[in-house]
């Protein structure tokens, strides 16, 4: 499993694309439809019509690079489909990979610091 650091942007393209597409026909999509920059380091995630299939392009500083799952059970939790981009933290980019709703995962609660023992 690729796991995104913390930092790391990761756009989702709301709408489904042609799954026939390789490598190069999503960084075209990156640059024309999305208005991105393929080669900036962000991960770009893809969904395909049926919900259970999801692409993931970026450049890793060495090349470009795809990776391709498809769930053998279930779906992909996705947004509503609309032209949009979602940002997604890295958190939840690993529970969408997993099969698991990423709208449930939320940033860690601040705790107080206590001041003095009890």
């Amino acid at each position: 499993m690729i796991v995104a650091s913390g930092g790391v942007r990761v756009l989702v393209a709301t709408k489904p694309v042609d799954f026939r597409k390789g490598l190069e026909g999503l960084a075209a999509l990156v640059r024309e439809a999305l208005g991105g920059d393929p080669f900036s380091g962000a991960v770009f995630v893809f969904r395909s019509k049926r919900a259970d299939r999801v692409k993931l392009i970026f450049w890793d500083g060495t090349g470009m690079v795809l990776v391709a799952k498809r769930l053998e059970d279930g779906k992909f939790r996705w947004p509503g489909v609309q032209d949009a981009i979602l940002r997604l933290t890295s958190a939840e980019l690993q529970a969408l990979l997993e099969g698991l709703d990423w709208r449930r995962v939320h940033e860690p609660r601040q705790t107080a610091v206590p001041t003095a023992t009890s």
